[in-house]
């Protein structure tokens, strides 16, 4: 590999490790209040200083300046010299915003928002020269407690380990920014220099003695070797102008801890990989047991046959299993973007929200977490600013005047649940059906249950704001929802009290490159359906079908009537027999909606790998895909809802 890519793959490290000291950032600031927690303080002021060096490391100066301001701001809260205050706090937010987007324009290579990054600088300077909180006296350096001093320069030996530049730390970084503080010179110790046949050219033998003029803090110079390894030998001495008699200073050893990186830069658990190892080589076994049947299988040898192709099926399966459990991430990385969304909303809205999250480890395949993100956004937001009332509302009902918004995600059946809930005012249902009748989407007259008038909400255009704003209004959103939520094969259903609070519930699957399917046979063909989307399948009997004049027919189940479609007809397919009393009726659901399909027969329930057809062929309407069975063939998976949805549109 050479130096160049080399270099671009470590810049990659960067940039991910920036985005998670960013999120540490973020959420320490969210939880910091006038009580300053020292320990948080310090954190945030450690991811800072993180990427300011980083930046600076790898020659991106504007993100490195950029950092420079915040990090000072963030030194004088934890050095006491400022309060912690609210109007700092949302300059320092709105500094993330700004520096996660310099991160991002920085690796596209990307113009940089010059306006923005000059506002919010403005904003820190005018904080920093507001001098906000009186000043913490600051120890005496290397004196007696209680004597005054003013440093005039610093003595700084460093001796870094042998293998500092094969960690890829350059020391003459380091001393550009030590030219930045004041008047520097430097002077190299060539005692450990070995003989030139000996030496390692990526080992370091040089020390330095190094000396700085200038009334500069420690804090400032420990900042700056922050990164050294703690082996490393460094020491400082200042040169005081001594105001009152005292001892000569003695040199003051500095703390330079080692940089700890963080576990989550290794994306693929090691365990997970072990034992994709183990399992490969268990599958190596059964195919030397399988090859020696290759010129023949003796009669006495059926058994160890079969118990051969036993082994191999159970290894096939685990294997599969465990190269999942790799795809599998914890919803905790969708669930952390929205401390800050609420805490900025409710700020906007006037409210006081406190939110909670839970099962945070629940784990689900990262194309599932992809997706589901921008719903999860559009929910929260409807809560916010729907469901959960102003302070002032929720005294006058009795209510604490802070409002509780909770996301919670768990396992159940095979598939992964997430609740979003608060403790608002519910839904008004009169209101709701009111605003139906309006837009036109329900008629006067007609009669819903409590479950049909909540689920009014997802329809398109709906909505129930008095006026049109940048958090909701314009009747789009929960529709969007609902359709993303059922392209992922999942199902929303909301629970609602007046006055109590309400909750929307989404069932997704683990997985989208697997599907529990069930084989269904029209005629000769055969197809695949998700077993999420059958509710039951029924014998039709010929006394409970309508037939309509000119439209589909409509079979009788309990108390509603559900339209028929034919999957011969939508797929062109000759069924065994037209007549309605000699198929099989499969009750389907999705978006609230009921069709029963009708097919010839019913074949096996199995798990089946998803394979795309876009690859090769535009969008086929009504097939989310198709897979290879046992046998070779191909079969067609169905889109469910886009099937209900078509029959919808042709009995319209």
């Amino acid at each position: 590999m050479t130096p160049e890519l080399d270099m671009a793959e470590i810049a990659k490290v960067f940039f991910q490790e920036c985005r998670e000291g960013l999120d540490v950032m973020e959420g320490g600031l969210l939880s910091l209040d006038a009580s300053a927690d020292l320990e948080n303080i310090n954190t945030i002021f450690r991811a800072a200083h993180s990427i300011k060096g980083g930046a600076a490391t790898f020659g991106f100066a504007a993100v490195a300046q950029f950092t420079h301001g915040m990090e000072t701001l963030l030194d004088e809260m934890r050095n006491g010299a400022r309060p912690v205050t609210e109007a700092a706090l949302q300059v320092l937010l709105k500094c993330c915003d700004c520096l996660r987007e310099m991160i991002e324009s920085t690796q596209a290579g990307a113009p940089l928002d010059a306006a923005n990054i000059a506002r919010l600088d403005q904003q820190i300077t005018r904080l920093l020269a507001s001098g906000a909180g009186p000043v913490a006296a600051q120890p005496a350096v290397g004196g007696r407690s209680g004597a005054t001093q003013e440093i005039i320069g610093w003595t700084i030996l460093f001796e870094p380990v042998k293998d500092l530049l094969r960690l890829r730390n350059e020391p003459t970084r380091m001393f550009a920014e030590l030219q930045r503080l004041g008047d520097f010179s430097a002077s190299a110790n060539l005692t450990r220099l070995p003989p030139f046949e000996e030496m390692d050219p990526e080992a370091c033998y040089l020390s330095w003695t190094i000396e700085l003029g200038g009334n500069i803090a420690l804090t400032q110079l420990q900042e700056i070797f922050d990164w050294v390894d703690s082996r490393c030998k460094l020491e400082f001495t200042p040169h005081a102008k001594p105001t009152a008699a005292q001892p000569a200073p003695a040199p003051a050893p500095a703390p330079a801890p080692a940089v700890q990186r963080d576990a989550g830069s290794i994306r693929v658990a090691t365990e997970k990989l072990d034992a994709i190892i183990n399992l490969v080589g268990e599958l190596l076994i059964t195919q030397s047991m399988l090859c020696g049947f290759a010129d023949g299988i003796p009669a006495n040898e059926l058994g160890r046959l079969r118990q051969g192709i036993s082994q191999l099926s159970r290894n096939t399966r685990q294997l599969q299993e465990s190269v999942m459990q790799i795809r599998m991430l914890p919803i905790g990385s969708a669930f952390s973007r929205f401390p800050r969304l609420v805490h900025d909303l409710s700020r906007q809205l006037g409210k006081k929200v406190e939110l909670k999250l839970q099962g945070e480890s629940t784990e689900l395949d990262k194309t599932v977490l992809e997706k589901i993100g921008d719903p999860l956004v559009h929910l929260v937001r409807n809560a916010l600013d729907h469901g959960l009332e102003t302070p002032e509302r929720r005294t006058a009902a009795g209510k604490r005047h802070t409002g509780i918004l909770e996301l919670a995600a768990f396992h159940e059946s095979g598939n992964i649940i997430i609740e979003v809930r608060d403790d608002g005012a519910g839904l008004d249902k009169a209101r709701i059906r009111q605003k139906a009748q309006e837009r036109g989407l329900i008629a006067a007259d007609q009669e819903l249950t409590d479950e049909q008038i909540d689920n009014l909400i997802f329809m398109p255009g709906f909505s129930t704001a008095e006026q049109v704003s940048d958090v909701s209004g314009r009747g789009v959103g929960m529709d969007v929802v609902r359709r993303n939520i059922n392209d992922l094969g999942g199902h929303v259903q909301i629970f609602s009290a007046h006055g109590i609070g309400s909750t929307i519930r989404i069932r997704l699957p683990l997985t989208l490159a697997i599907l529990d399917g069930q084989l269904v046979r029209v005629g000769k063909e055969v197809f695949i359906i998700s077993l999420l989307a059958i509710l039951e399948t029924i014998q039709i009997d010929p006394q409970r079908v309508s037939r309509l004049a000119g439209l589909s027919s409509l079979y009788h189940l309990r108390d509603a009537y559900i339209p028929i479609v034919r999957l011969c007809d939508q797929f062109d397919v000759q069924p065994d027999n037209r007549e309605s009393e000699d198929g099989l009726l499969v009750i389907l659901e999705a978006d609230g909606k009921r069709i029963g399909l009708m097919v010839d027969d019913l074949l096996t329930q199995q798990q089946f790998v998803i394979k795309s057809l876009e690859t090769n062929y535009n969008a086929v309407p009504e097939i989310a895909g198709a897979t290879i069975l046992g046998d070779g063939t191909v079969a067609l998976i169905i889109d469910v809802p886009d099937l209900i949805r078509g029959a919808a549109a042709h009995a319209a």
